[in-house]
């Protein structure tokens, strides 16, 4: 074997690519968990996940992958046997029921067509049914990583006001937290779960919870067994910065720098360089004649598209030439996607020129790997690009992006 020359183009949805500040940041020395320089910078970090997450609620973190968050969300809210509603949109919101089941909690799912977000007024329809409320929660993937659907979050909150329906609101944000535009408290969720590994920049490791008032009442009624997962001796330790069990001190550092990132942008640029990426992506695709999977315009992913090969190619086939040939690689499908889409990811610290990179690899895989395509994806996606820049959509960095203005200033204090 051979060392290929230059960097490997990690382009799956998540983990994303590190940069280079929050590894530096990651690799200081570990320090006393229980001293009051480490109070500091528990501080730091949960002031400024209060600003990703767009709300002034509390905002926990384990030390876990996203599916641990989901787990965190389920048995602090909910009791044994408790019904729980699950909008199927794709792959991860599929795990998300399975957990629930396994959990002991009754599921009743919404299926979908893994090419549509959770539909708003099949939601209300069912929750005006429940005049007993019987159903205890709502849970929604905002973005479904596995089909590149975003879910409109503000419409579901619509949709059980609308049906006068008390049950709570779960959101995944695994894969949309920092890269897609998200209001935890504007949209009425009650937990949202987040990851580490993704908008946020990081290595694997850490899961979120965002909860609101109602999620902690709830919490204090739950009957589910819990333990490493309970919200109440995380809260009480986060107080004065700490938490109740060993943390990831080194993963804390690099969400300390991260924050810092993404405020440094300006959460509103952070969105919009998204979203254009997305559409440059997108314009590839149509260009090369391939079906994006995302269905409705509204509901296209700025964290990632899903791309459709053709009837009788290999999706797998073609990711494994893109890998041995230009050392790049893309997401396959999953569940029943598998080897008939590939995944493009295009969020977390990624740029215009990176993006040219990674739709140039796929032009020329598409070729080595005989699917059926036109030629001319890069040159419509470079336009698009160019044009954006020319209309100034690749802002300068700074927080006139009019995102949360009002959460800048305590978060700039504790920077200070």
């Amino acid at each position: 074997m051979t060392t290929p020359a230059g960097r490997h183009f990690l382009q799956i949805p998540g983990p994303t690519n590190v940069p280079d500040r929050i590894l530096r940041a990651i690799e200081r020395p570990t320090i006393d968990h229980r001293g009051p320089e480490f109070g500091r910078l528990g501080e730091r970090v949960l002031s400024g996940l209060r600003e990703v997450f767009r709300t002034h609620g509390n905002v926990l973190i384990f030390p876990s992958s996203g599916t641990g968050a989901w787990e965190a969300a389920l048995v602090n809210t909910l009791s044994p046997g408790d019904r729980v509603l699950m909008c199927e949109t794709g792959h991860f919101s599929t795990l998300w029921s399975e957990m629930a089941r396994r959990l002991g909690l009754t599921v009743e799912v919404l299926e979908g067509d893994w090419r549509t977000g959770a539909d708003p007024a099949r939601i209300e329809a069912r929750l005006a049914e429940d005049r007993g409320h019987v159903i205890k929660a709502v849970a929604v993937v905002h973005n479904e990583t596995s089909t590149g659907v975003t879910s409109r979050i503000g419409a579901v909150r619509a949709a059980l006001d609308a049906a006068g329906h008390p049950a709570l609101l779960l959101v995944d944000t695994i894969s949309s937290l920092a890269s897609i535009d998200y209001r935890h408290d504007e949209w009425g969720v009650d937990v949202t779960v987040g990851g580490s590994q993704k908008g946020l920049m990081l290595p694997p490791g850490l899961g979120f919870n965002a909860v609101s008032e109602k999620a902690l009442a709830a919490s204090r009624s739950a009957g589910m067994t819990r333990s490493y997962w309970e919200w109440e001796a995380m809260l009480g330790a986060n107080r004065t910065g700490f938490f109740p069990y060993t943390p990831a001190t080194n993963l804390l550092y690099g969400l300390s720098e991260a924050i810092d990132m993404l405020l440094e942008e300006g959460l509103g640029n952070v969105f919009r360089r998204h979203d254009r990426h997305a559409e440059a992506t997108r314009c590839a695709a149509r260009a090369w004649e391939l079906e994006v999977w995302c269905r409705r315009p509204e509901e296209y992913s700025s964290s990632l598209t899903a791309v459709r090969v053709p009837e009788g190619h290999s999706a797998d086939a073609l990711r494994r030439t893109i890998l041995e040939t230009f050392d790049m690689s893309l997401g396959n499908g999953l569940g029943r996607l598998a080897d008939s889409v590939f995944r493009i990811g295009h969020l977390g610290d990624f740029n215009d020129l990176m993006l040219a990179g990674t739709l140039s690899g796929i032009e020329m895989g598409l070729e080595l790997a005989g699917v059926p395509h036109r030629r001319g994806g890069v040159d419509a996606a470079l336009a698009y690009l160019t044009e954006a820049a020319s209309r100034g959509a690749a802002a300068p960095a700074g927080r006139s992006d009019g995102y949360a203005p009002e959460m800048s200033a305590g978060v700039a204090a504790l920077r200070a």
